[in-house]
């Protein structure tokens, strides 16, 4: 029980800071409202899973201690966010009017889902977050069901709340604040995710 709530406190200061899985799940509930917001949340939440297992099986070790791959990694996941920051810088100078452009826009479910799996599952920080909890706060000795229920509340906890930011940021009141400033918040969404990008590629 110990274990548990170290893991589950050390999670809650984790995913409530800003971070890439905030700002593509303000990105989406913003553009596409609730439910597209919610099927990202959904991506998100299950890229846990990915995290979970290579700790599980050691990989995250792996990665730790051999440098060119987690540098691998960690391009490949500053490439990603790049790519949709250029994105919406794309979009914001294309349209003279994002509120019109992007509201209602609703993405596909598997397509939201898609860009908030690779967001958290390709983000090196939430890595080395894993890791720490799997080398540091959870004990060899667990057995590798319990880990796996560990898991899946981690997966659990991290959907809840980021569908609790979707429901918030998708209202329409929300969403229509934001919009109003037209072409400039999808470029500032794209500029913050080019930071974010730049950040992962310098520093993680």
């Amino acid at each position: 029980m110990q274990e548990f709530i170290t893991i589950a406190i050390a999670h809650l200061l984790a995913v409530a800071s800003p971070g890439p899985d905030f700002a593509i799940v303000l990105k989406q509930s913003v553009n596409g409202g609730v439910r597209t917001g919610l099927w990202t949340s959904a991506g998100v939440g299950a890229g846990i899973f990915l995290h979970v297992t290579y700790c599980v099986l050691g990989v995250a070790l792996l990665l730790s201690r051999v440098d060119w791959l987690f540098t691998l990694v960690k391009l490949i996941a500053a490439a990603y966010l790049a790519w949709l920051g250029v994105q919406a810088l794309w979009h914001a100078w294309r349209s003279a009017d994002v509120a019109h452009a992007g509201a209602g826009a609703e993405l596909a479910p598997v397509r939201a889902i898609s860009t908030g799996f690779l967001t958290n599952g390709l983000n090196p920080k939430a890595t080395l977050f894993f890791l720490a909890l799997w080398t540091v706060v959870i004990s060899p000795e667990t057995p590798v069901g319990i880990q796996a229920l560990y898991g899946v509340y981690l997966a659990l906890a991290t959907f809840a709340w980021f569908a609790m930011l979707s429901r918030l940021l998708g209202q329409q009141r929300v969403r229509g604040l934001l919009l109003r400033s037209g072409k400039w918040f999808e470029a500032g969404m794209g500029a913050v995710l080019l930071f974010l990008a730049a950040q992962i590629a310098v520093t993680a």
